[in-house]
């Protein structure tokens, strides 16, 4: 069977379907199999008297059959089959969609673009894209796609908004903590712009989820901080058949670039695998809780992450695919890096065990936290409590609270000096390796008292709770 490579704006005909299987021996016979399948199909590809319409051009792998046999031209197993729309003409797929006189006045400044024009704005309302995860660069990614008049945008976001989250994920306000991000997220892109449509999905991406979710949109846009969920989503982007927008932070630097993108000419570009073919060690590479992240660069990538999903579903400007960009904002230098498609890299076949394969937990269970004020309520109501400092010697030297000292690497070791009859607060400088910590005990040693104290010891150092109790 021959395989027919659909255009984006066509396969709201196919069921989303981006390559379809059909039998026959010419074109002629694969194209009626094609539109008997899908009989919306068949308008946008003849005309009333069954002719190839002039503005669709039709591909045996790379000959244009018109220089072939036309629909006469043979084909086999192995042939390519790919519909391309002309650029100057339109498939009729967008032919249903108008805006209201309240759009056309807010998408005003799109619309007299010369190169972008009413036509692109046309396929913003018609696209559907899926977004991963509402925080450090959802968030500036859904105000863009929602601000720019992407039609209909899903949200997948099952964690909730804590006082953390505000430095840098600028969707949430201090009256959303403690709510579901994707409630939250969906209040305010509905009042940024009512004339959308926004679904969210409460739920933990899984190998059994993420495929059915991922196809009934056109794009995805992973803003992921964990490697379990980055790979499940580009894989299951392959099965697909849909362009990912990747991006990443952390600290100071980040990354952009566009993975499983199909051109105009059929031609598949490289995906994240081909980039990456595995994780990298577990605990090799801290995420943005363990190593921070300046708050104002998901911004900045986020935006930029809005940019390609923007070109990416109107076929304005070049896409980053098979371009890898680097952004560092502490030197300010930035570099575009070619990539390729890697003859070694693992086929993509099915959805696996991806918590197993990258050697982690994609999402870490909630920790019990408490923050310095609280610790410091504790202490002046008598609580008997035991701290727990589990930073480097040298760490402590320098400043603390009269805390044990536990280092980080020796927590299995001296397990049997934390009370497991009373609150104990651990910390470290920040909360990262106290977090890994208190994970340790319960994981292995099955302690349930455990506090980790937000912010750690430079909360601490801030607060005039303890100004007595600090020892320099």
């Amino acid at each position: 069977m021959a395989t027919i490579i659909i255009p984006t704006p066509l396969r709201k005909f196919t069921n989303q379907q981006s390559r379809v299987e059909v039998g026959g021996n010419t074109i002629q016979e694969t194209l009626a199999e094609l539109t008997l399948n899908f009989p919306d199909l068949k308008k946008n590809l003849f005309d009333e008297n069954g002719q190839i319409r002039g503005y669709v051009n039709i591909f045996a792998g790379d000959e244009d059959i018109r220089n072939l046999q036309q629909e006469n031209t043979p084909v086999n197993g192995q042939t390519t089959i790919s519909i391309i729309p002309a650029i100057a003409g339109g498939s009729g797929a967008l032919d249903d969609i108008t805006f209201s006189k309240e759009e056309y006045a807010r998408y005003n400044r799109h619309i007299i673009i010369p190169d972008f024009g009413l036509e692109a704005q046309k396929k913003l309302k018609a696209a559907k894209v899926l977004v991963i995860g509402s925080g450090g660069l959802g968030s500036p990614l859904l105000l863009y796609l929602a601000a720019a008049g992407v039609g209909n945008i899903g949200i997948v976001d099952f964690d909730t908004v804590d006082d953390s989250n505000l430095q840098r994920q600028v969707l949430f306000g201090t009256e959303d903590i403690g709510k579901p991000k994707a409630e939250a997220a969906q209040k305010r892109l509905q009042s940024l712009n009512p004339y959308i449509n926004i679904e969210i999905y409460k739920t933990q991406l899984t190998s059994q989820n993420t495929l059915e979710l991922i196809s009934q949109y056109d794009v995805v846009a992973d803003g992921t901080d964990n490697f379990p969920i980055r790979y499940l989503v580009n894989d299951a982007a392959v099965l697909a058949g849909k362009p990912n927008v990747y991006a990443s932070i952390f600290q100071f630097e980040g990354q952009v670039s566009v993975f499983n993108y199909t051109d105009a000419n059929g031609v598949t570009g490289p995906n994240y695998r081909d980039l990456y073919p595995t994780p990298p060690e577990p605990g090799l590479i801290p995420n943005c809780a363990e190593g921070g992240v300046l708050g104002v660069l998901p911004g900045i990538i986020g935006s930029l992450q809005a940019n390609e999903v923007i070109k990416v579903i109107t076929g304005v400007g070049e896409p980053l695919s098979g371009r890898f960009f680097v952004f560092d904002a502490l030197t300010f230098q930035t570099r575009t890096l070619k990539i390729t498609k890697r003859a070694d890299a693992p086929a993509i076949t099915g959805l696996i065990d991806y918590e197993q394969f990258c050697g982690v937990k994609a999402v870490e269970r909630k920790l019990k936290e408490i923050s310095v004020e609280e610790f410091a309520q504790w202490q002046n109501n008598g609580e008997d409590i035991q701290v727990i400092d589990v930073r480097e010697p040298a760490e402590y030297e320098q400043i603390n609270i009269g805390a044990l000292l536990i280092p980080l690497g020796t927590v299995a070791q001296r397990a049997d000096e934390i009370s497991r009859n009373k609150k104990v607060v651990v910390h470290c400088k920040l909360g990262g390796r106290s977090a890994k910590a208190i994970r340790t005990l319960e994981d292995e040693f099955g302690f349930d008292n455990l506090y980790n104290l937000k912010g750690g010891i430079t909360a601490i150092e801030q607060s005039e709770l303890f100004a007595k109790s600090i020892h320099i």
